[in-house]
C-alpha cells in the first residue's frame, strides 16, 4: 500500500495515476482492511486532491462488484443510483418512481445504507425503517422473494458488500467525498443494463461517461439532480449526460417542455414526510409538484430502458399508471412482503 501512497500522493505537480492494474491491487488492499486504516485515509484523500482517472475509479466499481453479492432476480431492469449520504432539501421522486417503473413492468433496483459524509440527508434506508422495514436484518432470499413477485430490488449495500460497512469508521471520521462515494453507487446489485447515475457537478459529465462506457452498460443517463441525486427537476432545467455504444451526448431536459414545470414547495423534509408525499403520489393526491416530477423521471426511465418509443408515450405512461392505481398496488405488494 505504501507503493501506491508515494505515487498519488507526490503533490500536486509530482502525484501520478495509478494503472488499472495497480488501482486494483491498492483497492483490494482497502477493502480487504489489509491496509491500515491511517493508510486508507492517506489514499483516500490523496486521491481526491489529486483527482480519480477513469482507470482508478474502475478498479475500485471492479474491487466493489467482486466483494459484493450480486443477484439476478430481474430481467432486463434499470438500476437508479442516487447518493448514499441522502437528502436533506428534497423530495425522493426516485422512490416513488421506482413502483411507476416496477409496474409498467420495468423492473427496478434500488440500493442504499445509513447515511453517510459529507452531507448526513436522509436515506432510502430511513425511508424503509419509516415503513417499519429492516433491510439490514431481512434474508437475502426474503429481498429477491419480494423483488420477483413485484419488480423492485431493494439491495442493503453494506449488508451485501460487507467491505462497506467495515469501512464505514473511516469514511464518517474523513467526513468527505471519496472515490468510494462513487464506486459504491455502480455495484449494479441487479446486475442491470440500463442506469440512471445522479452527480453534484457537470464537470465530472465526461470522466464518468468514459467510465460508464468501460462498465458497458447499455445505456445510461447521468443527471446533474436535485442534491446530486439522479431525479430531473420539475422546476427548471436539468444537465444530463445520455452514454450509449461509446458515445456520450449532453441534453438538457426541460419540465417545460411537456408542460410539467412547477414551482417546488419549501418542506422541512423528515423520513416520515418523505413517505407521506410518496404515498399521497401513488394515491394519485399528491402536490403537483412532487407528481409531475415522479411523471417526468418515470417518462424518461421508460424511454431510457428502450419500453416506450418516445418521453411522451412514457407520460401517457406513467399517468395512466398512476391513476390506475397500478403504482400503489405494487407498493403495498412489496412493503407487506418486507414488513415482519
Amino acid at each position: 500500500m505504501i507503493a501506491w501512497l508515494k505515487e498519488v500522493g507526490r503533490g500536486k505537480r509530482g502525484a501520478r495515476d495509478l494503472t488499472y492494474e495497480e488501482s486494483l491491487q491498492a483497492a483490494e488492499e482497502i477493502m480487504s482492511l489489509r491496509a491500515t486504516p491511517a493508510q486508507i485515509g492517506a489514499f483516500l484523500m490523496a486521491e481526491r486532491i489529486k483527482m480519480e482517472s477513469v482507470e482508478e475509479l474502475n478498479a475500485f466499481v471492479d474491487a466493489c462488484r467482486q466483494a459484493a453479492w450480486r443477484e439476478t432476480p430481474l430481467e432486463e431492469g434499470i438500476d437508479c443510483a442516487g447518493p448514499y449520504d441522502g437528502r436533506k432539501k428534497s423530495f425522493y421522486a426516485s422512490f416513488a418512481c421506482a413502483f411507476v417503473l416496477a409496474a409498467a413492468g420495468l423492473p427496478v433496483t434500488l440500493h442504499g445504507a445509513g447515511s453517510l459524509p459529507p452531507k448526513w440527508g436522509i436515506t432510502l434506508h430511513d425511508l424503509l425503517g419509516e415503513l417499519g422495514i429492516r433491510p439490514d436484518e431481512l434474508p437475502r432470499e426474503t429481498i429477491v422473494a419480494a423483488a420477483k413477485r413485484t419488480g423492485l430490488l431493494y439491495a442493503p449495500a453494506e449488508r451485501w458488500c460487507p467491505p462497506l460497512g467495515r469501512l464505514r469508521p473511516i469514511r464518517e471520521q474523513l467526513g468527505m467525498r471519496t472515490a468510494l462515494n462513487t464506486a459504491e453507487k455502480l455495484i449494479d446489485y441487479g446486475r442491470s443494463p440500463y442506469l440512471v447515475f445522479g452527480v453534484y457537478h457537470n464537470t465530472v459529465f465526461d470522466r464518468l461517461s468514459r467510465l460508464m462506457t468501460a462498465l458497458e452498460y447499455r445505456k445510461a443517463l447521468i443527471v446533474q439532480g436535485a442534491e446530486g441525486s439522479e431525479d430531473l427537476f420539475v422546476d427548471r432545467p436539468t444537465r444530463t449526460y445520455i452514454v450509449e455504444r461509446g458515445s456520450a451526448s449532453l441534453n438538457v431536459v426541460s419540465p417545460e417542455s411537456w408542460g410539467l414545470d412547477t414551482p417546488v414547495p419549501d418542506v422541512e423534509w423528515t423520513a416520515a414526510s418523505q413517505i407521506g408525499a410518496t404515498e399521497a403520489v401513488l394515491r394519485g393526491e399528491g402536490h403537483l409538484a412532487f407528481m409531475n416530477q415522479v411523471l417526468l423521471n418515470a417518462a424518461y426511465r421508460l424511454h431510457l430502458a428502450n419500453r416506450v418509443g418516445s418521453v411522451e408515450e412514457g407520460l401517457y405512461t406513467a399517468k395512466s399508471i398512476l391513476e390506475q392505481g397500478r403504482a400503489r398496488d405494487t407498493y403495498e405488494r412489496w412493503r407487506a412482503l418486507l414488513q415482519p
